[in-house]
């Protein structure tokens, strides 16, 4: 079995993106890893190469800002990291660069690859996902945040990454997955609040107009983490290759996860997602089978 890890990248530092980490993370159960490396405004090139790994091939890049509305160049730019993975690899394996493996996940990982690397009827494997929020001590628990995403596709270039990166479909169809036991660690929601406000003052440009920038983003030098509704504290461990970002962490944020501030309506929706496992209206970008 053959696999290819492949992510994209840019302004890592600027942005504060734990993208060393992402690629760390996953880097033992690949065969080789492609890093699409957007023109950057900061080191970032130079950040990817001195990661000491003879499986990195990087792909320099520039990215098409024309693509504004709905965060087109994110799929765009992952579809290049795509495109060059080996012809001869079974899986391809999609992180992004706010994302990490748990390594005590890599052994399901690895054992589902291998168990449906022939059945053909599987074309990708779905993960599920902890979004860390304001610090690496709580996570979202509101049905803002997706559940599971897919991570794992075919190396089949009838498949290719769909709207804004979050997942993939192929020929425009839904991808028929399979849940694995392994989960996403995703930390874009944890910055120190100055690298925060910057990359939401940047990255929704991606998605929406001036005006909309004008009317919803403040112009303000730090992001207000306390306009989050609703948190749970997160009881189990981080990735090893996580630690030292964690300890650096350099600025403080307190929630009081007793205090939800949701509508009756969300409270209900959240009694019957936590008893029944069922969220209802759940958008699925996926079918599982």
């Amino acid at each position: 079995m053959k696999v290819s890890g492949f992510t994209i990248v840019r302004n890592a530092i600027k942005f504060d993106y734990p993208i060393v980490e992402a690629i760390t993370s996953f880097l033992f159960i690949c065969d080789e890893v492609i890093v699409a490396v957007g023109k950057s405004d900061d080191h970032t090139l130079d950040l990817i190469k001195s990661i000491d790994s003879e499986k990195i091939k990087i792909v320099e890049t520039v990215w098409n800002d024309t693509l504004r509305e709905g965060g087109y160049v994110l799929a765009d730019e992952t579809n290049k990291a795509f495109a060059a993975i080996s012809p001869d690899s079974d899986w391809a394996f999609y992180i992004q660069g706010d994302e990490v493996i748990h390594e005590k996940d890599l052994p399901a990982i690895k054992a589902a690859m291998l168990q449906y690397k022939d059945d053909k009827a599987v074309e990708g494997l779905l993960f599920n996902y902890n979004h860390f929020y304001g610090s690496y001590d709580f996570v979202g628990d509101t049905r803002q945040w997706y559940r599971k995403e897919i991570r794992i596709v075919r190396n089949d270039k009838n498949i290719s990454s769909y709207r804004d990166a979050q997942g993939f479909r192929k020929n425009g169809n839904k991808l028929n997955v399979k849940a694995i036991d392994a989960s996403i660690f995703h930390y874009g929601w944890v910055k120190p609040p100055e690298a925060q406000q910057a990359k939401q003052q940047t990255f929704h440009k991606l998605w929406h107009t001036d005006e909309w920038m004008k009317q919803n983003i403040p112009d303000v030098d730090q992001f207000d983490y306390d306009t989050i509704d609703s948190l749970a504290y997160f009881t189990g461990t981080h990735p090893r290759v996580m630690q030292n970002r964690i300890n650096r962490m350099n600025w403080k944020f307190s929630f009081d996860p007793t205090q939800k501030k949701v509508s009756f309506k969300v409270k209900l929706l959240l009694f019957v997602e936590k008893k029944m496992g069922w969220k209802i209206g759940e958008y699925k970008n996926y079918n599982i089978i």
